[in-house]
């Protein structure tokens, strides 16, 4: 079951293509609350609103915000807009969207013929706090590269929720978004992640695509039950389409968590046990206590069995301190867990090896 609760609007900002932040007033206490226009249609000051209170009663990681279900002040909605396929389908805010996959679509053709990645380069992350350093890095490496971002529907569901998406999108850094599965609102939508990929190598014509889900993610603190483990399948999927793998690991000294310690638990459970084939698995070469702990790990785990294991070092963090607003991650700054963003950087740079064909590459 959810809450919800009876509000009236008190103020209405723009956050974003297709998501509007509101103050309101519940029982004469003033709250926050997010309204997806395509869900739900605009809102105006005085508009009295029927919110989804859950996540805050709960005190669950959503920034503190309601969601708005219902504009009791237009009840009515009708619909608009083009396509058949129906996401977040069989509850109340089943959506329409535009597949690329069905007849339809301006895609149509070339997604019937589309097979193969043709050995596009896949940086498969874990966290959405890795999309925008990782692109910026990549950027930095390869400024005319063409990056597409492919966003599951493993955390929140609107890709207009990721104010570093919109960034991004805004700035040209990626030459687009595909929402897949359940998740919406991307500049191209896809039934599950298989024509995901193959429309961002195909469609979005992109040299690297990142997949990862959008921002929040669950974990309970055991070895299986959490929603990142979907990067060993995104492995397993970029494989079967011919294209390479490169996991961005997450790794942290800052987490006061020991399963996070190091290599987190997460990167070595997809890794080690439920990937199927082999991928490359960056890493950074760190100071000497800290080299010793994640070489311990990769033995410990047999990942170099199993997977292609490189180290890099002389890692610049430069064009991230220059963009400490796209870099927070699980609440910690650059300057606090400098470690986790050496990782992305460390992806960064092999994704950049492979663009240009370099087969000696430094490993340990």
């Amino acid at each position: 079951m959810f809450s919800r609760r009876l509000a009236d609007v008190l103020s209405v900002a723009p956050a974003g293509s297709d998501c509007e932040e509101l103050s309101i007033a519940i029982d004469g206490e003033t709250s926050k609350a997010l309204n997806y226009v395509s869900l739900t249609g605009k809102v105006l000051v005085g508009d009295r609103v029927i919110v989804n209170t859950t996540a805050v009663e709960l005190a669950l990681g959503s920034g503190g915000y309601h969601f708005v279900l219902l504009n009791l002040k237009q009840p009515e909605q009708f619909l608009s807009g083009v396509g058949h396929i129906l996401k977040l389908r069989y509850t109340p805010m089943q959506l329409r969207v535009l597949s690329i996959e069905e007849e339809d679509s301006p895609y149509h053709q070339v997604m019937a013929q589309a097979a193969s990645l043709a050995g596009m380069p896949v940086a498969v992350a874990e966290l959405h706090s890795m999309l925008a350093p990782l692109a910026l890095l990549l950027k930095q490496e390869k400024p005319g590269i063409r990056l597409a971002y492919l966003m599951t529907d493993g955390g929140a569901l609107p890709a207009f929720l990721s104010r570093s998406l919109c960034e991004l999108r805004r700035q040209e850094i990626i030459c687009g978004t595909i929402t897949t599965g359940h998740s919406f609102g991307g500049d191209l939508e896809a039934i599950n992640v298989y024509s995901g990929l193959l429309a961002a190598r195909h469609v979005l014509h992109a040299d690297v695509a990142i997949i990862s889900m959008g921002p929040g993610a669950a974990g309970t603190g055991t070895k299986y039950g959490f929603s990142g483990l979907e990067t060993a399948d995104n492995i397993n999927r970029v494989f079967s389409l011919k294209g390479q793998a490169v996991m961005v690991s997450r790794v942290s000294f800052a987490d006061a968590r020991e399963r996070h310690r190091g290599i987190s638990h997460h990167t070595l459970t997809a890794l080690s046990t439920a990937t199927l084939v082999s991928a490359d698995v960056p890493l950074p070469l760190l100071a000497a206590a800290e080299k010793r702990f994640l070489a311990a790990q990769v033995k410990r785990s047999g990942l170099a069995d199993k997977h292609r294991i490189f180290y890099y070092d002389q890692l610049s963090l430069k064009i991230l301190a220059e963009n400490k607003h796209f870099c927070s991650t699980m609440g910690r700054s650059l300057e606090d867990d400098s470690v986790f963003f050496l990782a992305v950087a460390a992806a960064a740079r092999h994704l950049s090896a492979l663009l240009a064909g370099v087969s000696a590459v430094v490993r340990e």
